[in-house]
C-alpha cells in the first residue's frame, strides 16, 4: 500500500470528479502551498472526495484569519488548514531578543487560541499542522536546559497544541512531526527547494503530508477503520501450530524473530484497549489455532482480546464475511493483516473496500511498516471505546442463540431487553458526540456534531433531545441511539437527527425508539414529525426507514421527507423495557 507520487496525485484531478461528495477546504500557509494544495486534492480524490480548495495568498495568515471581510471567509470552508512552519518560526526566533525568545511558544499558543475561540469559526474543524524540530545547532544538546532556545520553545509549542487540542475539541492536530520522526529531516526538506520556491516541504514528502491532512478530513466524516482481522499463522505468532506444535511457535521477549511477533501483538493490544475490533480468520482447526491464546506462556494476546474468532477450513474470503454479519460494519472500515500474498490477492479481489497492507516479507519489519501506513486515525476518543470488544463477543453469542429460535418474536423475548431513555447530559454528551461523528450506515442525515453543540442542544428547552441504552441478558451495550428533534412550527417537530448503532439492528430497537418519540411529542403537543433521509454512500439500509415505519411522503419536497399523524399513531410491536 505505497503512497500514491506527487505527478500521480496532480493526473488524478484531471478526472471527472462531479460524482464525488464535495468538501470545502481552506488552507493557509506561512510559507509556499501551491504544491501541497494540488498533493491534498489529489489524495481527496483517492480516497473518494471532491476537495474545493481555497489557498490563500503566501504568508497571509493573520490578515485572513482577522478581516472578516476577507475571501477566506467569503469561501466558508468545513476545514479550515493552517500551516506556520518550523522553518518561518526559526526566522522570527532569531530576529528577537533573548527575553522575547522566552515567551514565543506562548505568543503562537495565544493566536492559536484566538482561532479556535473566534466565533466566526464555529462549527468549523481546524486542521493545524505541529512543528518538525530544527536543531540550530546553536546550544547543542544543552538547548535541552535553556528555555530561550528554539528546541526548547518549539518542543514547548507542541506540548502546548496537545494541551489546546483538549480544550477545544475543533482543533486537530496534524502531526507532520511523527512524519519527519519516520522519514528524516532530509526527507522532510530540500534546502534547494526552498531556496527557489519558498516551500519547506520537498516533493518526496507532499503525499505523505497531503495523506495526514486526509486521514483526519475522513475520520471526521465518518471514514475510518474499525476492525482489525488477523491471520495467524506468520502474522501473530513464528510458525505454523498445527504442524510445529505449542512449543515449536516462535514468539518471547529474548534474541531472534520471536520477539517481533511479541511486539506486533503489543501493538494490537493497545489498539484492542483503544476500541478497535480484533477479529481472527485463520485456515486451521479451531482448537488448535486457540490452543497458544489459552496456554502459551509468551503470548501477549488472550482470546478475551478477540471480538469473533474464526478458525475453520473455508476460505479467508467466507471467514471475513461471517465476521461482518455478525460485527455489522462495512467492509471499508476493515483492515485484514496477513503474511500470505495469494491470501491477501484473493481478499482484495473478492471483497471490495476492505483494506489488505501488503506487509513485508520479513516479520521484523511488520510494525514499521503498519506505524507509516496510519490506518487507524480517529476524530475521537471516549473511555467506553475499550469496552468495544466485549460488547462484539456477546453479540456474537446473541448471533448463535438466535439460530437456535424458528419465531423471531420468542428470541428478541428471550433476551429480557431493557433501555435506559435520558436527555443528553454532562456524563453522555462525550458518547452522543461520537456516535454523531462516527455512524455512517444507520444515519438518517448524518450531521456531525461536537461535544460544544451536544451541550447546546441539551441546554435548550425547544430542543428535544433522546439518549438511549440498551441492556439484555448477555450484557450491557451502552449507548446505542441518538434523536434530536427541532420545533418547526407550534405543531410540527423535524428529525434533526435520529441515529443508531448498527450492532443492536433486528432486535426491534427502531420501533421502541419512535413510540418513545411519539409518547414524548405528544405529551408536548404536537400532532406531527417530519423526518428526512440525506442519501451518503454509507446510508442506503435506512433510505426506507420512515415509510417502513409508517410516515407518509410528503410530496413537492427538495429533499427525500415523510410525516407521520401522531393523533393516529399505535404503537408499535416491540419486546423492549423502558427504564428511564
Amino acid at each position: 500500500m505505497p503512497f500514491s507520487d506527487f505527478k500521480t496525485l496532480k493526473r488524478l484531478l484531471k478526472s471527472d470528479l462531479s460524482a464525488l461528495p464535495l468538501i470545502k477546504v481552506a488552507l493557509l500557509g506561512d510559507t509556499a502551498t501551491q504544491f501541497l494544495a494540488t498533493a491534498i486534492q489529489g489524495t481527496g480524490v483517492e480516497r473518494g472526495y471532491n476537495i474545493d480548495l481555497y489557498e490563500a495568498e503566501y504568508n497571509q495568515i493573520e490578515r485572513e484569519l482577522l478581516d472578516p471581510t476577507s475571501e477566506f471567509y467569503e469561501f466558508n470552508a468545513d476545514f479550515i488548514v493552517l500551516f506556520q512552519s518550523t522553518h518561518k518560526l526559526g526566522e522570527n526566533h532569531a530576529m528577537l531578543s533573548s527575553e522575547q525568545q522566552t515567551t514565543m511558544a506562548e505568543d503562537r499558543l495565544n493566536f492559536v487560541t484566538s482561532v479556535c475561540s473566534n466565533p466566526a469559526l464555529e462549527g468549523k474543524k481546524i486542521i493545524y499542522f505541529n512543528y518538525p524540530e530544527i536543531d540550530d545547532a546553536v546550544f547543542g544538546s544543552y538547548a535541552n536546559h535553556v528555555p530561550q532556545s528554539l528546541t526548547w520553545q518549539v518542543r514547548r509549542l507542541n506540548c502546548g497544541l496537545m494541551d489546546l487540542s483538549q480544550q477545544y475539541p475543533n482543533l486537530f492536530i496534524c502531526d507532520i512531526a511523527a512524519l519527519q520522526n519516520k522519514l528524516g529531516r532530509d526527507t522532510m526538506f530540500a534546502a534547494n527547494v526552498y531556496t527557489s520556491t519558498e516551500m519547506v516541504l520537498s516533493m518526496d514528502v507532499l503525499p505523505y503530508v497531503a495523506g495526514r491532512v486526509m486521514d483526519i478530513i475522513c475520520a471526521v466524516k465518518g471514514q475510518f477503520k474499525k476492525c482489525l482481522i488477523l491471520d495467524l499463522d506468520n502474522t501473530v505468532w513464528g510458525g505454523v501450530i498445527g504442524d510445529d506444535g505449542l512449543e515449536g511457535i516462535q514468539l518471547g521477549h529474548g534474541l531472534g524473530i520471536g520477539k517481533a511477533f511479541t511486539e506486533f501483538q503489543m501493538w494490537v493490544k493497545k489498539l484492542k484497549q483503544r476500541g478497535i475490533i480484533i477479529c481472527v480468520a485463520s485456515k486451521n482447526n479451531e482448537e488448535t489455532a486457540k490452543e497458544p491464546f489459552e496456554k502459551h506462556p509468551d503470548m501477549v494476546l488472550k482470546l478475551d482480546d478477540i471480538a469473533v474468532f474464526q478458525a475453520n477450513w473455508e476460505t479467508k474470503v467466507d471467514n471475513i464475511r461471517t465476521i461482518q454479519s455478525i460485527l455489522n460494519i462495512s467492509f471499508d472500515s476493515m483492515v485484514f493483516l496477513d503474511d500470505n500474498p495469494f491470501e491477501r490477492n484473493i481478499v482484495r479481489e473478492n471483497i471490495k473496500g476492505i483494506t489488505v497492507p501488503e506487509l513485508p516479507e520479513d516479520p521484523a519489519d511488520y510494525l514499521e511498516y503498519l506505524y507509516g501506513l496510519n490506518l487507524f486515525e480517529t476524530a475521537s476518543y471516549s473511555s467506553a471505546d475499550k469496552d468495544r470488544t466485549k460488547q462484539y463477543q456477546v453479540e456474537a453469542q446473541r448471533v448463535s442463540l438466535s439460530k437456535t429460535f424458528t419465531n423471531e418474536a420468542d428470541f428478541l423475548k428471550s433476551l429480557d431487553m431493557v433501555s435506559v431513555v435520558s436527555g443528553f447530559t454532562k456524563f453522555n454528551t462525550p458518547r452522543v458526540a461520537q456516535l454523531t461523528q462516527r455512524s455512517n450506515q444507520f444515519n438518517l442525515r448524518t450531521v456531525r456534531y461536537t461535544d460544544a453543540d451536544i451541550e447546546s442542544f441539551a441546554s435548550d428547552t425547544e430542543v428535544i433531545d433522546l439518549s438511549f441504552t440498551l441492556q439484555d441478558k448477555f450484557g450491557d451495550n451502552g449507548l446505542i441511539a441518538v434523536i434530536i428533534m427541532k420545533p418547526q412550527d407550534k405543531e410540527t417537530l423535524f428529525v434533526d437527527t435520529w441515529l443508531m448503532s448498527c450492532r443492536v439492528l433486528k432486535r426491534g430497537v427502531e420501533n421502541f425508539t419512535l413510540n418513545t418519540m411519539v409518547e414524548i411529542a405528544k405529551s408536548k403537543g404536537y400532532k406531527r414529525i417530519i423526518g428526512e433521509y440525506l442519501p451518503t454512500p454509507k446510508n442506503g439500509m435506512v433510505a426506507l426507514h420512515y415509510p417502513e415505519l409508517g410516515f407518509k411522503p410528503i410530496e413537492g419536497s427538495p429533499t427525500a421527507q415523510w410525516v407521520l399523524d401522531l393523533e393516529n399513531y399505535q404503537p408499535r410491536e416491540c419486546f423492549i423495557v423502558a427504564n428511564e
